[in-house]
C-alpha cells in the first residue's frame, strides 16, 4: 500500500499533521493565515472553500483532519468581547458529503460528536492539552487514559508567558507553571520547530500519531477487501 494522503484543514504550524506523517500519511496542509513553519506542503486557502469544492463522492484524499477556531468554544470566550466563528457543525455537514474518513479536532467544549478526549499525560508528555477528537468512521481501540498521577507537574504552554516563580501546587496553572524558555516549551509539546505562539495552540503530534496508525489500519482493511 503506498502512503495515502491526508488534508490537513486549519493546519496551523504542523503539530497534528506530524503525527499523522509519523502514522504513515503524506500530508496537505490548508490554513487562511501563512504557515511558514509548515512542515509539509502547504496551500493558503479558506478551509471552507477547500471543503465545498470537494465533489461527492469524489475526493483525491484518504482522509481528512480539521482543526476549526476553538476560540468560541473555549472556557475563556465570555471573557473576550470579538465574535469568533463556530465552524464545527459547518465543517461536519461537507466531511460528511464528501464520504472519507474524517476527524474534527477541538477544545472541551466544541459541539463535538462521540468524542474521545485524549491528554498528553497518557504518551509520557509534559502538558495535559486534554482535547477533544470527533473520528468517522469510530475506531474500534481503546482509548489511552489520563495519566496525571505519572504527571504531577505539567506545563501551562497556553499563552506566550515564560515562568516567574517556582512550581504552583494548586494544580490551576498560571504564570508560576509557564515553561522558562522556548526549548522548555517544545520539549513538554513534543515539538521542536514552532515558535512559542505556535505551541500555545499546537496539537501535540503523538495525539494524532496514534489516531493516524488507527485510520491506516482502517484503510488498509478496506482496501484488502
Amino acid at each position: 500500500m503506498s502512503r495515502p494522503l491526508l488534508l490537513d484543514l486549519c493546519c496551523g504550524a504542523g503539530g497534528a499533521a506530524t503525527g499523522y506523517h509519523r502514522a504513515g500519511f503524506d500530508v496537505l496542509g490548508v490554513d487562511i493565515q501563512p504557515q511558514p513553519n509548515y512542515p509539509f506542503e502547504f496551500w493558503q486557502l479558506d478551509a471552507m472553500k477547500v471543503l465545498r469544492s470537494l465533489g461527492d463522492g469524489i475526493c483525491p484524499y484518504d482522509a481528512i483532519h480539521a482543526s476549526p477556531p476553538c476560540q468560541a468554544y473555549s472556557t475563556t470566550a465570555s471573557l473576550h468581547d470579538a465574535v469568533y466563528p463556530e465552524l464545527v457543525d459547518e465543517m461536519r455537514v461537507e466531511l460528511q458529503r464528501i464520504g472519507v474518513p474524517y476527524v474534527i479536532e477541538n477544545v472541551q467544549g466544541a459541539p463535538l460528536r462521540n468524542a474521545i478526549r485524549l491528554c498528553g499525560s497518557s504518551f509520557g508528555l509534559g502538558v495535559r492539552r486534554h482535547r477533544l477528537f470527533e473520528i468517522h468512521p469510530m475506531l474500534d481501540a481503546l482509548v489511552p487514559p489520563c495519566a496525571h498521577h505519572l504527571q504531577p507537574e505539567p506545563l501551562d504552554v497556553t499563552g506566550t508567558g515564560a515562568s516567574r516563580i517556582g512550581p504552583r501546587t494548586d494544580g490551576k496553572g498560571g504564570n508560576s507553571r509557564k515553561p522558562r524558555n522556548l526549548a522548555e516549551a517544545r520539549d513538554a509539546m513534543g515539538i521542536d520547530w514552532m515558535s512559542r505562539k505556535e505551541l500555545s495552540e499546537a496539537v501535540p503530534p503523538a495525539f494524532t500519531q496514534w489516531i493516524g496508525e488507527r485510520l491506516i489500519e482502517a484503510l488498509s482493511l478496506v482496501e484488502a477487501e
